[in-house]
């Protein structure tokens, strides 16, 4: 994968699951960070570890509000915007905060880092696709997304937000990015934050039927964070414009993911059927043929990612 150095790096929703980690890469390969969030999803504990370090620094903010733009001090050679409620039970909670930062947040993400002559990589979302017609989903693939349904306020936030990130970039040549996340998994996601991963491992620690919705059958396709961390750092480095799909390659139905839960943690808990989310989609896998050839980006295989993550949630309930 192509190495670039940064001086000086700012991540909107650094406090965040991926944003923290994408922050802890960065600081660890010698980069000054700004980590700016509100914490309305993020949680300061997942960089408190980081704020002992010199070249480090958390400010409370929210990435709407031209205040705090305009209190973040110096210049930056990357921004990377990652400010977004992501879980359905987080963007369901904050419907309007979720479209307005992915359009006000956007944009005002984007002045900073045009003003300052920096590369700027917007985080988007196999959501964009939504319940896809075409199986895996390419880059050039338009989707078949419902505009009013409950999942809209995030599908079209990060719709619109990719739509203004090309509009910038033409307008104005700001040194732009689209990457699109798939399902990332690992250590720092919420037990209440709605997505299986996080939910299912809960449920098995503590003894609780793990909830399946639908028959099970409906796929996806898990990407350790690390894996997701290295794509968008290798897109932030490339001269490419992406979109650029990052997401994992082995396909699995929430059926086998909740088994193999069971499993790993030896839970004696039993798998107990609930409704299926409306507009939740059948299947999820990208074609991440651009990534690997482009990018040279490499995965670590699901099973195993999964195995890290129930270690870090045992050892997080442990404590």
């Amino acid at each position: 994968m192509s190495a670039r150095a940064w001086r000086r790096a700012l991540v909107t929703g650094g406090a965040g699951f991926v944003g923290s980690h994408l922050c802890a890469r960065l600081t660890d390969s010698g980069t000054e960070v700004v980590c700016l969030d509100n914490l309305a999803t993020g949680s300061r504990a997942n960089v408190v570890g980081l704020e002992q370090r010199p070249g480090f620094r958390f400010v409370r903010g929210d990435a709407t509000d031209p205040a705090a733009w305009q209190a973040l001090p110096g210049r930056f050679d990357l921004v990377l915007h990652f400010a977004c409620p992501a879980s359905p039970a987080d963007y369901l909670r904050l419907p309007l905060e979720t479209l307005d930062v992915g359009s006000t947040g956007t944009r005002l993400a984007l002045e900073r880092a045009h003003a300052d002559g920096a590369r700027f990589v917007l985080a988007s979302t196999s959501e964009v696709y939504g319940d896809p017609l075409e199986h895996p989903q390419r880059e050039g693939y338009w989707g078949n997304v419902n505009p009013i349904g409950p999942r809209s306020v995030y599908d079209e936030s990060k719709r619109f937000a990719e739509a203004l990130v090309t509009a910038h970039r033409g307008v104005h040549g700001t040194d732009t990015a689209i990457v699109r996340i798939f399902n990332t998994y690992g250590p720092r996601m919420r037990t209440g934050d709605g997505r299986a991963v996080p939910t299912f491992i809960a449920q098995a620690l503590d003894g609780m039927p793990l909830t399946v919705a639908g028959d099970g059958g409906q796929t996806r396709s898990l990407c350790y964070v690390d894996d997701t961390v290295d794509g968008v750092l290798a897109l932030a480095a490339s001269t490419e414009t992406g979109p650029v799909n990052i997401g994992g390659g082995d396909e699995i139905t929430m059926l086998e993911l909740a088994r193999r839960t069971v499993e790993i943690t030896g839970s004696a808990s039993r798998i107990r059927f609930v409704d299926r989310p409306v507009d939740d989609p059948a299947r999820r896998r990208p074609d991440a043929r651009l990534a690997r050839e482009r990018l040279g980006w490499p995965r670590v295989g699901w099973s195993e990612g999964l195995e890290r993550t129930i270690g870090w949630f045992s050892r997080s309930v442990a404590a």
